[in-house]
């Protein structure tokens, strides 16, 4: 495969493919034309970790670390992941407003010589619609990440058998390591 420049890049597509004992993640370019282009990453999630940790690699050989995130606390109602580089280095950050999410579920993305960015369900009805009926959870939800100047990302849950997400980068300095972290994040935390 040739070279990417992955910080060029403006939309991703996220794939989630659910087995028994672990959530699956893989990151794909998106082509000119629209369509799934070739995977620049891969995550592994194992479920009920007491205390979270995603090692996102650039394929699923899993032979190079690209970036992961990890839970600062065990029990992480308000706390915050920490998201670093192949060498583990910090390159931001991101936690759950637990108070806002109670209604809509909001989250908060931080990377160092940037504004921290809001990111909130689109859609307050689906939101509400998803807490009540649990069963419903499937409807697909979307969430903008703001900043002063409008949406600096998107990330929008696609209709289909498997969860399937398109984001969207509007901000050119944002590290598409970090948001690669939050768009994996936002399926595999969203129901906590």
């Amino acid at each position: 495969m040739k070279s990417i420049d992955l910080q060029a890049q403006q939309r991703l597509i996220v794939r989630q493919k659910i087995t028994l004992l672990v959530n699956r993640y893989t990151v794909h370019l998106v082509e000119p034309d629209g369509s799934e282009g070739p995977a620049i990453a891969f995550a592994e999630q194992k479920r009920m970790a007491f205390k979270e940790q995603v090692t996102i690699y650039t394929d699923d050989s899993r032979q190079q670390v690209l970036t992961g995130f990890k839970a600062r606390n065990v029990i992480d109602l308000g706390s915050g992941y920490d998201v670093v580089d192949h060498g583990g280095a910090p390159i931001g950050s991101f936690r759950k407003d637990f108070a806002s999410s109670l209604l809509r579920s909001t989250w908060h993305y931080e990377q160092a010589g940037l504004p921290t960015l809001t990111g909130v369900e689109r859609r307050l009805a689906v939101a509400l619609i998803r807490r009540v009926v649990g069963w419903l959870s499937w409807l697909p939800y979307h969430f903008d990440f703001q900043s002063g100047n409008g949406v600096a990302f998107s990330c929008e849950r696609r209709w289909g058998v498997t969860d399937r997400y398109v984001v969207t980068i509007n901000e050119p300095r944002l590290d598409r390591r970090l948001v690669i972290a939050m768009a994996i994040a936002l399926d595999a935390l969203q129901s906590r």
